[in-house]
């Protein structure tokens, strides 16, 4: 028996039009046997919660490279809690100044990862959160 696969919101919110890392995250997380879900540039806080939702998603993975993910990250996580949904990692990628994380992982962030983090790093993080392994 092999382990049940993860379910994975990869989402761009905020008007960010930077994809790169958030497509290498998502190939790397799809080829570690996670089913992934590319939500694509400028996603609203309330789009990225509604696919989480349609999706029975395991985990969201928000990519912020706009310096809004203060704005962004918290409304995510109150819509996630809105819908019932405080099973729902969320991880944060891009550009996070380093005085903010204490903040974010207490408002429940699961982790935060800047540029040049291995995608092993990711992919191992994701399944201890999620699979408890």
């Amino acid at each position: 028996m092999s382990e049940r696969k993860i379910r994975a919101i990869v989402a761009k919110p905020g008007l960010d039009g930077h994809d790169r890392g958030a497509k290498v995250v998502a190939r790397a997380l799809r080829d570690a046997g996670m089913e992934v879900i590319y939500t694509g540039l400028r996603q609203t806080p309330e789009m990225i919660a509604e696919a989480a939702l349609q999706e029975d998603a395991d985990v969201v993975g928000l990519s912020v490279l706009s310096g809004a993910h203060m704005a962004l990250v918290p409304r995510v996580l109150e819509l996630l809690k809105a819908n019932g949904q405080e099973h729902v990692k969320v991880f944060v990628g891009g550009i996070i100044p380093d005085e903010d994380a204490p903040q974010l992982k207490k408002m429940g962030v699961a982790g935060i990862y800047g540029p040049g983090t291995l995608t092993d790093e990711i992919v191992r993080d994701i399944r201890a959160a999620v699979l408890g392994a």
